[in-house]
């Protein structure tokens, strides 16, 4: 059973963070989280993210627009360690509240209420008509790859507000696709780098048993195949098409986010 739901959801989730530009690893890492331990999860995740965006790389990677790529991307992976850092101190807040969702109890935090905030702005502004001709001057790529780094660094959410501002800022459905990929790959290796890689030098125990390799292997091949599809059907998708996908993935995941579902 965990492998035929993890790979269905690796699958159809791939296929639409083709378009969204985020949502895999934000979805993927709960389903995971029901199978197994958290901190097996968090790694699987982390291991099928970095993967998925490299063969995404690999298919769209060539449409991407350097001189965007180059202004929102470098100022995203900077900004993510004093996101890293202010996550050390918000985690002392405490929670607003919480609630019983049967046998779980889920948590409202501070940083997660802040989020969902900017995210449901960013979906209202995907949404309505009244800006949907609206187009965000490159001059504030660099301010929007920032804020998506910082609170990447945070909470690890960056592909949601990196998906807003680059769906806005003019860009083909081509160029906003593989320009979102590659900035993805250049954050996940980073983050990485500097966390994910000591974590999993240190848990490669986790991965010691069949099992959890042969999800492993199904979670990647599967988002893999999610992405293929993707890339087939990105010519029956207009511009418009993709600002709705964006807008209507922000609102879910900003009511999940708020409400201490994920």
């Amino acid at each position: 059973m965990e492998y035929i739901v993890i790979s269905v959801v690796a699958l159809v989730v791939a296929a639409l963070t083709l378009f969204s530009g985020f949502g895999l690893g934000t979805l993927l890492m709960p389903v995971l989280a029901i199978f197994f331990p958290v901190e097996i999860a968090v790694a699987a995740t982390a291991i099928v993210h970095l993967a998925n965006n490299i063969f995404k790389g690999l298919l769209v990677g060539r449409h991407a627009d350097i001189k965007v790529l180059i202004r929102f991307a470098i100022p995203a992976v900077i900004a993510a360690f004093p996101g890293a850092l202010l996550l050390t101190a918000l985690s002392g807040m405490g929670t607003w509240g919480e609630w019983n969702g049967g046998s779980k109890i889920y948590e409202i935090l501070p940083v997660n209420i802040i989020i969902a905030v900017l995210m449901i702005i960013f979906a209202l502004i995907e949404l309505l008509p009244h800006f949907e001709n609206m187009t965000i001057n490159k001059k504030w790529l660099p301010l929007g790859g920032a804020l998506s780094g910082f609170f990447g660094g945070i909470s690890g959410h960056q592909g949601a507000l990196r998906a807003a501002f680059l769906s806005k800022s003019g860009l083909t459905r081509e160029a906003f696709i593989g320009t979102s990929v590659m900035t993805a790959i250049m954050v996940d290796v980073s983050r990485l780098l500097i966390y994910g890689l000591t974590f999993i030098s240190h848990k490669t125990d986790l991965f010691a048993e069949p099992k959890i390799r042969g999800i492993l292997i199904c979670g990647i091949l599967a988002a893999f195949a999610g992405s293929f599809i993707g890339t087939r059907l990105v010519k029956k998708i207009t511009m418009r098409h993709i600002q709705i996908i964006v807008g209507v993935m922000l609102l879910m995941l900003a009511l999940a986010l708020g409400s201490g579902v994920i």
